[in-house]
């Protein structure tokens, strides 16, 4: 008894087993979260969209630089956003070179770089790219979608990006890669 004389009410019974209901909805809910295989393809809101307008300046004097205007008519284009402090973007070298070497354009964004590490990365692990300009603040690789180093875009004759590829482009990868190029050329 309290000290008010009254007796205190009983809890419903369902009331008992609501958190044990709430914790097992959490878990199922985890658990599908867990086994659920992830997306891997990225549904960028440019895709579809003109690449957004920039003129770069040239991050290295052995290749030009870059501007919106070099991606308008020829053939579609793969524009790389790399840098030389970032360790996926030497994995990806060979593979961008594989690229050039089946025909493709590569452009590069080099990210807040200095053009002697930039040098001696390109010395180190080859030099795939058309034209190189420099995004000392990040403001292209911002504008085009870019979340981080390295990611590519499929980019048509239009300009139009066609697909985004967020992070390194894998040995097993070029093929898809080539085959979003020549999609993008229809």
């Amino acid at each position: 008894m309290n000290t008010t004389g009254s007796v205190p009410a009983k809890a419903p019974r369902w009331a008992l087993w609501l958190p044990l209901t709430l914790f097992a909805g959490f878990v199922a809910l985890v658990m599908i979260g867990l086994f659920r295989p992830a997306s891997r393809e990225v549904k960028s809101a440019l895709i579809g969209k003109p690449l957004p307008a920039f003129a770069l300046k040239q991050a290295v004097p052995e290749r030009p630089a870059l501007s919106t205007s070099d991606f308008q008519g020829g053939k579609p284009r793969l524009l790389n956003v790399f840098a030389s402090w970032c360790v996926p973007c030497a994995a990806e070298a060979p593979q961008l070179e594989a690229l050039r070497r089946a025909g493709v354009e590569v452009n590069g964004v080099a990210i807040r770089d200095k053009t002697a590490d930039l040098q001696r990365f390109l010395a180190r692990n080859g030099n795939p790219y058309a034209r190189i300009g420099a995004d000392d603040v990040s403001a292209v690789q911002f504008a085009i979608g870019s979340s981080g180093v390295p990611e590519s875009f499929v980019i048509d004759a239009k300009g139009v990006i066609r697909y985004q590829h967020i992070g390194d482009i894998r040995a097993d990868q070029v093929p898809m890669i080539l085959a979003k190029l020549r999609e993008a050329d229809r």
